[in-house]
């Protein structure tokens, strides 16, 4: 089995503290945070700017052995400036984070190109990668824009970040992914949702940030895209469920992602003796 994380989105309700001690409670090995928001106004914990919540943090990882996968969520735009992430590249290597996810919202691909690789430029020195998210309503909005970017700018912390539900809804496949270097896949994003893609722009990015489904549950070929992934890269379960976090906590909710992508992942394992086999 591979490692599992617990993405920040599918239990943003709980500060890194409370996030990191439900993760170990659940059998975890890793937790992602967000100390940027993904939108503007957003939930994040910024950890950066609050020394008590970072030595809280360092001490609740410190006594369940949990570790840091990556860290939420650089957006970067025009007036992105690379020299205002110091102190997040510095926390990020306080807490022992090695991911970073980043966004594309630079119409402007060669613009954002040239920002990305001075961004992942900026991040080597910590031992972070930049992990590019394709998502189908920002400006790299598939799996081939992504891997192109990454490709271009030519940085060995680069990365391609594949989250499940976006590689759906923004029709990429699995031809698609095999032809991407595994040294370019750092962890990926694992979820469900209904086969049916939504009809707007507006209702997938609800979708996606307020109410996906259990892995499993809904109608996403997993299986196949857990074949299609390196084996040995961590798993981040990112599955907000808004509606019923109004009846269920965050630990039942934790406890059902995990022992749900475990299953995914062992039916995969029983179809797929050639995994893990990628060149890299």
């Amino acid at each position: 089995m591979p490692s599992f994380s617990l993405a920040a989105l599918t239990v943003l309700e709980l500060a890194p503290p409370a996030m990191i001690d439900v993760a170990a409670a659940c059998g975890y090995q890793q937790v992602g945070l967000r100390m940027l928001p993904a939108m503007p106004g957003g939930v994040a914990y910024p950890l950066m700017d609050n020394e008590a919540g970072l030595k809280e943090t360092l001490a609740r990882l410190d006594a369940t052995g949990v570790t840091v996968a990556d860290l939420e969520v650089v957006a970067l735009r025009p007036e992105t400036e690379i020299a205002a992430f110091s102190a997040f590249f510095e926390t990020g290597a306080r807490l022992g984070a090695k991911h970073i996810l980043v966004a594309d919202y630079d119409p402007d691909l060669s613009r954002f190109s040239d920002r990305y690789a001075s961004f992942c430029e900026a991040a080597a020195p910590f031992g972070l990668t930049a992990d590019l998210e394709f998502m189908p309503w920002t400006c790299a909005p598939d799996l081939a824009t992504a891997s192109s970017i990454v490709a271009q700018v030519g940085q060995p912390n680069a990365g391609v970040l594949v989250d499940a539900l976006h590689f759906d809804r923004s029709r990429s496949s699995i031809d698609d992914l095999a032809r991407i270097p595994a040294h370019f896949l750092h962890y990926w994003q694992m979820c469900d949702a209904p086969a049916e893609r939504p009809a707007t722009t507006e209702a997938m990015i609800d979708a996606a940030r307020r109410e996906r489904m259990f892995p499993g549950e809904g109608g996403i070929d997993l299986v196949a895209l857990a074949c299609a992934m390196p084996a040995d890269i961590t798993i981040s379960l990112e599955v907000p469920t808004a509606e019923l976090a109004k009846t269920m906590d965050a630990k039942a909710r934790s406890q059902r992602a995990l022992d749900a992508a475990r299953n995914v992942i062992a039916r995969s394992l029983d179809g797929a003796d050639h995994r893990g086999s990628r060149d890299g």
